[in-house]
């Protein structure tokens, strides 16, 4: 059983006991209040002290250590040991939504390399990446990891970099070409050599990033927290006010009377509705918030929402699908339906995702008879006699190898694959990420919900960035970027933020982890999203849908509206009874049955924040 539960259970128990054993035995009554009162409140009088030797006086522990052992004082024993349970269960509300430790991030993240091929004394040696030095020749084989930034010096390959850009095209790399560590070798082997050893590779500084980073974010401090720093001193005084000067200015006044004025004073003073209120409303917005899909991993993301203004977002995988799709074809000479049929039976034998995306468009069944002499070239793409015509697929180094300088399409969006057929230019099909159903609905939404600005950065080529973003109405774009880069830009637009406002950043990739522990909100698509992500954000949208964005919004702004509430009403009343309670008018069970009603209607209040209604 939870440690903190079971420090609510025994006392709880043990004053139920005490207040029915009280009326026959008053000894063993007041034994029983007082264990009940040590296991709940240890805690709270231990942090007192410590506080007070640190020279922390006025805070809240102080105050409820004051307010309850003066309810002993004065023989409300009941009240006093209330006040410890009272505030136990506010901080298990509270300690229920704070956010899991980050530690285990980098523990996560899976692109560190296992070891590294260093050719040494004309053998390969399998060391460790730490090991290697600056200069030293590597050979990474295919499906190997890069384990160091490097220059291929031998060989050619595709690479898989989507653990860096985010970006799931595969991108060719030849000699001289600089190769990043933290990327997959897909094909061929490579020789290079190392231009930066392992602690400042990429890879390493990505590590880096995410473990420091989060330690730049301040948490937002506990309500409770800074209420106390102007509330405890203001009521220990008036209480000290009300047992000294009295006496000595009014004729008949007792010391003994107001001194028992000024302990009812405090135990009144306890702020019992705002300890347990404002946690729970926020736990009742967290609660809201899960049932929607919407994990937000502590209160003070949520109360962050309501003030963020700005939000920036990775593309692929987050706005959009992360699946490649034909997008558009572009005939010249024959058919639309004629060219992706030829270049479907191109691609007959290719699994590469821009080849499944061609036979996926193409739609029907590839009959291989048809195909013949086919020939991967790397680095350019394919050639395949198809039904005797010799087709050519590929990028725009592939057409001028064969002779062809006359392509179009240069600015369209997404990557572009060029057809020759026998020698002659034949069209292109463009290639690139579905847009998800809801992004355009989450953008109007967060606009709607008066988010000042909202941007993207990616790791895509600048046509594909820029199409995107306007065909969602994204205010502003940066592309091409690494995460290093993406993490320099958050921190210049977190510089350009006005104080009090709140920037949200939503990724979904073991690339984006970085961003998301730097930036004010970590938001993190948990449906696909990887585990280096979801574990950096401090909230994470398990349905996959952006949409769910102005929701979370709505829900934190509603949840705090609901806990502005509950402070505004239980001061009212806490003022109304304190000032009765200072002139002698309330009793000390009247002043203790108008705070724990003040409690109770807090609480209810704050249970609304469970069944929100959002439209």
């Amino acid at each position: 059983m939870n440690k903190r539960l079971l420090n609510i259970i025994m006392p709880g128990v043990l004053f139920a006991l005490a207040l029915i054993i009280d009326g026959y035995s008053a000894p063993a009554g007041l034994i029983l209040y007082v264990l009940s009162y040590i296991i709940a409140g240890w805690k709270v009088l231990f942090r007192a002290v410590k506080n007070i030797a640190k020279g922390k006086v006025l805070d809240e522990n102080f105050l409820m250590s004051l307010a309850s052992l003066g309810a002993f004082a004065i023989g409300e024993y009941p009240e006093g040991v209330a006040v410890m349970i009272f505030y136990e269960i506010g901080e298990m509300f509270q300690d229920r939504a704070v956010d899991k430790s980050r530690e285990s991030i980098a523990k996560l993240m899976d692109i560190r390399p296992d070891h590294a091929n260093v050719s040494r004394g004309g053998e390969l040696v399998k060391i460790d990446p730490e090991e290697v030095e600056l200069n030293e020749i590597i050979v990474i084989k295919a499906g190997e990891r890069i384990p160091l930034d490097a220059r291929i010096i031998e060989g050619s390959s595709m690479l898989d970099t989507s653990a860096l850009t985010g970006e799931s095209v595969p991108r060719h790399v030849a000699e001289g070409d600089e190769v990043l560590s933290g990327c997959i070798n897909i094909s061929g082997t490579l020789t290079a050599e190392v231009t930066r050893e392992y602690g400042e590779s990429t890879v390493s500084r990505i590590l880096r990033l995410v473990e420091s980073a989060a330690d730049k974010k301040t948490r937002s401090e506990n309500f409770i927290t800074i209420f106390a720093r102007y509330y405890t001193p203001a009521v220990v005084i008036i209480a000290i006010l009300l047992a000294v000067f009295p006496p000595l200015l009014i004729n008949g006044a007792t010391y003994g009377e107001w001194i028992y004025r000024a302990l009812s004073f405090l135990v009144v003073s306890c702020p019992c509705a705002l300890v347990v209120s404002v946690p729970l409303s926020f736990f009742g917005g967290l609660g809201r918030a899960s049932r929607s899909g919407i994990l937000i991993k502590g209160s003070n993301y949520l109360e962050a929402l309501a003030h963020a203004d700005t939000f920036v977002f990775d593309k692929t995988g987050t706005l959009t699908e992360g699946i490649f799709t034909v997008q558009q074809i572009h005939a010249t000479g024959m058919e639309k339906e004629e060219l992706l049929e030829l270049a479907a039976h191109a691609e007959a034998y290719s699994d590469h995702p821009i080849s499944l995306s061609i036979k996926a468009a193409y739609g029907k069944d590839i009959d291989s008879n048809r195909v013949g002499d086919t020939e991967e070239l790397r680095g350019y793409g394919v050639k395949a006699l198809v039904d005797g015509r010799e087709v050519a697929l590929g990028n725009a180094r592939l057409m001028s190898s064969l002779g062809i300088n006359s392509i179009d399409a240069d600015t369209a969006a997404g990557t572009l694959v060029y057809i020759s057929v026998d020698g002659k230019y034949a069209g292109y099909i463009s290639i690139s990420d579905v847009i998800k159903e809801d992004s355009l609905k989450a953008i109007k939404g967060l606009k709607a919900a008066g988010i000042r600005k909202v941007s993207m950065l990616t790791g895509d080529r600048r046509d594909s960035a820029v199409n995107i973003a306007g065909m969602l109405d994204i205010d502003e774009v940066y592309y091409e970027m690494l995460p290093s880069d993406k993490v320099d830009k958050l921190e210049e637009l977190l510089g350009m933020q006005s104080s009090g406002s709140r920037l949200a950043y939503v990724g979904d990739g073991i690339n984006d982890a970085p961003v998301l522990a730097r930036a004010d909100i970590g938001i993190a698509m948990g449906g696909l999203g990887s585990d280096a992500a979801i574990e950096a954000a401090d909230v994470v949208i398990m349905t996959d849908e952006p949409s769910k964005l102005p929701e979370a919004i709505a829900v934190s702004r509603k949840t705090l509206g609901i806990a502005y509430q509950n402070i505004i009403f239980a001061l009212g009343i806490k003022a109304a009874v304190l000032i009765l309670s200072a002139f002698g008018v309330t009793s000390m069970w009247t002043a203790v049955f108008a705070d724990v009603g003040v409690t109770v209607i807090a609480v209810l209040n704050s249970l609304r924040a469970l069944n929100l209604r959002i439209k």
